[in-house]
């Protein structure tokens, strides 16, 4: 298993360097009962498209919250809601996607910079040079207002045609700059932010075929020219005329065996029941058994706002009820679904510090200590005074119920032997309130 970054450091201020993330070695995976934490548990991620309308809807967030641990907005970051007028650049929805995740400690994936569709008209009206500098301003534009905050970036996007030419797709970038659109849409995107992993995205290249190999040896070309490049997408819009292909993950492994990371980015599979929940496991262990393809994503929380409604293609129901596919990944993942723990005679406890504090906000740590027997999992509930805000987390999975209650269980550190402790932390800022937040009681198993 890939060691994995557990995410996040809070920028400094006053002096106060705030407490960087942790990296973790491989550990088994531990049993837990949501998405991300189970997923977390293998190294990995599991986020979902998010779309900034649908945050005031109760049932939409609260399941949002509880499973998923990576955000990907769904329209919000396309050129066409982003800069909709050559130089005017309009951030809002975006950013309510980018707050709302990272203020529940999720990794944000952006979506999408440079893609033939979802174009504001003026683009396509431009002459080569005024598209080329029009590009490298919306990289720049885009990226520079979300620097640092955004874990992988979509820099190009469906570039190559579909069928078995491997032809590049007509577009305006490919019809006036030429094949070199792709790399120096990277070049500029790495400058913009050195930080952000930079990934290639497209769909029917999931199995081997000659549109992926096409990609391949682009990417290939990259790797050995010093082009940056970290990651390649590979979007999973799965149905009975296009099923999950047999050689996924020999598809994946070649990529993954070229240096880069790979990830399943807009995970969807039309069906229902038995059949269906087949499909998506096939997906998550695919993507297990490829050391470099680092999480999944599905595109959308529930089948009634699938952009494939009607093929009741996600893992929660247009009642936000778990499905059987939901079933079946989250137990692919090594996950339990049994509920909370602390169902035998297990027991810990869990204790606050605060470990810095300046001005606008604060570090805080939980200890968490096993009882007079060996658990195999904990759980504590941190409830935080409104209106602070938690801007990070670090050694747990969050889950974030009513209010400001985040429920906590271990990202990899679950087992301990018995009187052993661990710790979790968590950045905040203070908003104006400088009170404790409330440990609840740790719960084991």
């Amino acid at each position: 298993m890939r060691m994995t970054l557990l995410r996040f450091s809070r920028a400094a201020t006053a002096g106060l360097v705030a407490a960087a993330a942790l990296t973790a070695a491989a550990h088994s995976a531990e049993a837990a009962d949501s998405l991300g934490s189970a997923a977390a548990g293998q190294g990995r991620y599991f986020g979902t498209a998010v779309a900034a309308s649908h945050l005031d809807e109760a049932d939409y967030v609260s399941t949002l919250n509880r499973e998923f641990s990576s955000a990907t907005p769904e329209n919000e970051m396309k050129w066409d809601a982003t800069e909709p007028s050559r130089g005017t650049f309009t951030f809002a929805a975006a950013d309510q996607v980018v707050d709302h995740a990272r203020s529940r400690g999720m990794d944000v994936r952006g979506h999408t910079l440079v893609w033939h569709s979802q174009l504001p008209s003026w683009v396509s009206g431009l002459g080569a040079a005024d598209l080329r500098t029009a590009m490298n301003n919306h990289i720049n534009g885009v990226m520079g207002h979300y620097k640092g905050r955004i874990h992988s970036w979509d820099v190009v996007n469906e570039a190559f045609q579909d069928g078995g030419s491997g032809a590049r797709r007509n577009s305006p970038f490919q019809d006036k700059l030429g094949n070199g659109f792709i790399e120096e849409a990277f070049r500029t995107a790495r400058a913009a932010d050195p930080a952000a992993k930079l990934c290639y995205n497209d769909y029917n290249t999931d199995g081997v075929n000659a549109k992926s190999t096409a990609v391949y040896n682009m990417v290939k070309d990259f790797k050995s020219r010093g082009v940056p490049i970290d990651c390649v997408g590979f979007q999973g819009h799965f149905n009975s005329a296009s099923p999950v292909p047999s050689d996924l993950q020999a598809n994946l492994q070649r990529f993954a065996d070229l240096g880069v990371d790979v990830q399943i980015t807009e995970l969807d599979i039309e069906g229902s029941g038995t059949a269906q929940a087949d499909s998506y496991s096939r997906v998550v262990e695919a993507c297990l058994a490829v050391d470099r393809c680092t999480g999944i994503t599905v595109w959308g929380v529930t089948d009634k706002y699938s952009w494939r409604s009607g093929g009741t293609p996600l893992l929660f129901d247009g009642d936000y009820q778990e499905k059987p596919a939901y079933d079946a990944v989250l137990t692919t993942l090594g996950g339990d679904g049994g509920g909370e723990p602390g169902d035998g005679t297990a027991t810990c406890t869990a204790t606050y510090t605060r470990t810095a504090d300046w001005n606008s906000g604060y570090n805080g740590q939980v200890t968490i200590t096993a009882g007079s027997e060996p658990i195999g999992s904990w759980a504590t509930t941190v409830t935080f005074a409104s209106p602070q805000q938690v801007q990070a987390t670090w050694n747990a999975t969050p889950a974030w119920g009513g209010g400001n209650v985040m429920t906590a269980r271990p990202s990899w550190n679950g087992s301990l032997a018995a009187g052993a402790s661990t710790t979790f932390g968590f950045t905040v800022a203070k908003n104006g309130s400088d009170a404790a937040p409330t440990v609840g009681a740790c719960t084991a198993s």
